[in-house]
């Protein structure tokens, strides 16, 4: 299938807000026998990332920026309800972003992803106090905590937050996994805070939390972005 053909036609009618065309161009692919989990996976993040991108560097108006985040989200919604859900793992994951509109979509299509392929997913968002979260993982214990963010600005307090839940202990045997666009952008700042599992896309950072399950990273074990996979699995 070339999704990337699709992308091309998304992106105008995603930046313009035309609801009705998306739509359209969207249930011709599922026409086609294309499964919702792949446009998500492969056409609604990249669209997702390259338009934050180019907002990210002033190439795209503020108003284009609100169509098109807006028209995902419902796109995404939309596609969510036709996941095919996995069998449960038996495995649980909290997560929670940034603040901005395009963290909480971004984090919004990993928990979506990571519901259908098994896992129990509590999903906070973003605007949600440090100290709650260290106390929602202290009562509930989940096996994943998966901290989403886009913005260089909420690096430090991540940093602070697993740095406090290493030294107190608490849920020793959790993983702790970060995604997003700050962490694509600046090579090894995943491993530098802390992280045990960290990808660059939705589908590489399921199947880490599928194949790395249970297992805690330690610091000789630790490389940068998709290098790590091999060091994890030693």
């Amino acid at each position: 299938m070339n999704f990337e053909a699709m992308k091309e036609r998304l992106f105008p009618v995603l930046v313009t807000g035309d609801r009705m065309n998306a739509r359209a161009i969207v249930n011709e692919y599922l026409g086609m026998g294309v499964r919702p989990e792949d446009i998500t996976h492969e056409c609604y993040w990249p669209l997702l990332e390259m338009i934050n991108t180019l907002y990210r560097e002033d190439k795209l108006a503020s108003l284009a920026h609100h169509y098109a985040t807006r028209l995902l989200r419902s796109m995404v919604d939309q596609a969510q309800a036709a996941y095919q859900q996995q069998e449960s793992r038996g495995r649980s994951v909290m997560l929670f972003c940034g603040e901005t509109e395009v963290d909480d979509l971004a984090a919004q299509m990993v928990a979506d992803l990571a519901e259908a392929d098994g896992y129990t997913v509590n999903f906070g968002g973003g605007g949600v106090s440090w100290d709650e979260i260290m106390e929602e993982v202290n009562t509930r214990k989940p096996d994943v905590l998966l901290l989403f963010s886009s913005a260089a600005s909420d690096a430090p307090n991540i940093r602070i937050l697993i740095d406090t839940i290493r030294d107190i202990g608490a849920c020793d045997s959790m993983q702790i996994a970060v995604g997003g666009g700050v962490f694509n952008r600046a090579e090894g700042l995943a491993e530098e805070i802390g992280a045990d599992v960290w990808a660059s896309t939705p589908r590489e950072l399921v199947e880490c939390l599928e194949t790395k399950a249970h297992q805690r990273a330690t610091p000789e074990q630790r490389t940068v972005g998709r290098r790590r996979g091999d060091a994890l699995a030693a």
